[in-house]
């Protein structure tokens, strides 16, 4: 049961948007800046593309690789692992959320993307990549926006971070070769690979996982959890969407000619993601209200599973398929995309708590 002891005042949900930090509140607008500032540095810069590409970690440029291992970095530094056992015994909460991240949600972004997608294989990759990537992100955001279960939040966060690194290579060779194989659908191009995305998943995930987890670790023996989240996260956490930013500027300086020359395209990527969202979130509410879970985890039931990882998605696809690909840029559209429809999803959760859940119920 989790530890709050009374409902959140309502008026807290009249400015959701008002609890958002500076950067986080116009994070579509940095992420746009962003994009148009790749562009003009794509057409400004010759040679950049060759600049950009001469190091490398393993297939991704270094400078791309250094974005990528920073927005990662703190996120994964957020999560509280000695949370593990205590939502590890609500059965109902952990076989719910193991069946729709990993079992529902990514066959349904399998379907979103061969309806949505079918002439374009490169954004349809993209696109079943993203469904694969389950959300370790700002899901702590959205989840605490809308009174979620804090603790389960996190410890979900912790499993599907642990999930990934173990099978999102496997899951991405069953979605993008053996599934279509089975229902005649053509497979991804021979370019793809169960190693690369293995690969891939360990350097982008692995690596800041495990950094992240020393972190919490070391610095809360030293200094205790409250300076660690008190002091020490606050300072980090902007790394994440400074990381993300850099990261996209980057990749759209590269991907500016495909971009500009096909508008249209990246608006049939965001229509599928919009349909995605609302699904599986209102997917997750109702799941958890027919369970019985109380709102506030019902509420982190819908947040974890709507949201993706799309950090990981842009790392798994510029590895596998390389940065200039539509994978790529199928990943990039993400962020743009989950950041307004998510805090809409916030109200829509905060209205569901006073219209389908009782007092007693709602801080359970």
């Amino acid at each position: 049961m989790s530890t709050r002891t009374e409902t959140p005042p309502i008026q807290g949900e009249e400015a959701v948007a008002g609890k958002l930090s500076t950067l986080d509140r116009f994070l579509p607008v940095w992420i746009i800046a962003a994009m148009v500032l790749g562009l003009l540095l794509g057409n400004l810069v010759p040679g950049l593309d060759t600049a950009l590409e001469a190091v490398k970690v393993g297939e991704v440029s270094l400078p791309i690789a250094v974005g990528l291992l920073v927005m990662m970095y703190p996120v994964l530094a957020k999560v509280r692992y000695d949370q593990t056992r205590r939502v590890l015994g609500d059965r109902k909460l952990m076989v719910s959320s193991l069946v729709i991240n990993w079992v529902l949600a990514p066959a349904f972004m399998f379907v979103l993307a061969w309806l949505f997608l079918a002439d374009l294989p490169e954004y349809r990759t993209g696109l079943i990549i993203v469904g694969l990537a389950r959300c370790i992100a700002m899901v702590m955001i959205w989840n605490d926006l809308a009174c979620g279960d804090r603790e389960s939040a996190a410890v979900l966060v912790a499993i599907n971070s642990l999930f990934q690194v173990a099978a999102f290579g496997a899951l991405g060779w069953f979605y993008l070769q053996l599934l279509p194989s089975w229902l005649g659908l053509p497979t991804t191009s021979a370019d793809f690979s169960f190693w690369a995305i293995t690969l891939s998943v360990l350097i982008f995930l692995g690596v800041p996982l495990l950094a992240g987890f020393l972190t919490r670790t070391l610095g809360e023996k030293a200094r205790g959890r409250d300076w660690y989240e008190e002091k020490f996260l606050p300072r980090l956490g902007p790394w994440a969407l400074y990381g993300l930013l850099f990261t996209i500027t980057l990749l759209f300086a590269l991907q500016g000619g495909s971009i500009t020359a096909r508008p249209l395209d990246v608006a049939r990527i965001a229509l599928p993601l919009l349909v995605y969202f609302v699904v599986v979130f209102g997917a997750g509410m109702l799941l958890g209200k027919s369970l019985g879970l109380g709102y506030a985890k019902t509420t982190t039931l819908a947040f974890t599973a709507a949201g993706n990882n799309f950090e990981l998605a842009i790392a798994v696809a510029i590895g596998t398929f390389g940065v200039t690909s539509g994978q790529a840029l199928a990943g990039v559209v993400g962020p743009l995309i989950e950041v307004p429809a998510l805090v809409a999803l916030v109200y829509a959760a905060l209205w569901a708590r006073k219209r389908f859940f009782s007092p007693a119920t709602a801080i359970l």
